[in-house]
């Protein structure tokens, strides 16, 4: 009587995975089936499997909380927005404007420092250090560009908030750009991780534009 080799692993392994319902066919085998579980003890097929689909279950029940939870801080965020846009469509000047957009954001998006610099104006030093990210925010190259956010050395952030710049050492640049303005909005934090490099910018770029429009009314008005 000639004697069958044994089935390796990944022939084993194979069968069972063409024939999902061998066990089904064979419960008593399944019943006599264990498998190690380190030095605790043993683990019977179904009990792995179902151990296995917890885990699965768990990390995606996670990754939903994630979810649910930024898209809580988005809608949190829009209705901040929304706010300060009716905020500022009312403003009768742009020393108004100013004033009501810098009590905002430290308010509302817990800035710490705010400034609203444009390049015309006296008082900014045109050979003033420059970052990359003011470069991308378009304030010296005057093109289309997003806001940009990351980290502020000592000299950037004096340069874009002056005295309030101490200690601040990141902030989100936007770009401003009306008819007879263009120019820059910065809010910084003095947390170095607030404002980094690979945060979302949607948000930042709508209020650009909004306050690009409310100074565009304005200046037609001859408020500016």
């Amino acid at each position: 009587m000639t004697c069958q080799p044994p089935l390796g692993d990944a022939a084993v392994a194979a069968y069972l995975e063409a024939d999902p319902e061998f066990f089904l066919r064979h419960p008593d085998l399944t019943a006599r089936l264990r498998l190690p579980h380190g030095p605790e003890g043993t683990l019977s097929l179904v009990e792995r499997q179902m151990g296995l689909l917890r885990t699965q279950v768990e990390g995606e029940r996670r990754l939903l909380a994630q979810l649910i939870a930024r898209a809580r801080e988005y809608e949190t965020l829009a209705g901040r927005l929304h706010g300060l846009m009716l905020q500022l469509i009312t403003a009768p000047d742009r020393p108004a404007l100013e004033a009501i957009l810098r009590a905002s954001l430290r308010r509302e998006f817990e800035a710490e420092a705010v400034s609203l610099l444009f390049d015309d104006e006296a008082g900014r030093d045109p050979n003033g250090p420059e970052s990359d990210a003011e470069a991308h925010a378009g304030t010296s190259a005057g093109t289309p560009a997003g806001a940009r956010c990351g980290p502020l050395d000592a000299d950037r952030a004096a340069w874009l908030f002056a005295a309030a710049g101490d200690g601040i050492q990141s902030a989100a640049l936007i770009p401003i750009r009306a008819p007879t303005h263009t120019g820059l909005l910065a809010i910084g934090s003095a947390d170095p991780a607030r404002f980094g490099p690979d945060m979302g910018t949607d948000h930042l770029n709508r209020l650009g534009e909004l306050v690009s429009a409310c100074l565009t009314a304005l200046d037609r008005h001859g408020h500016v």
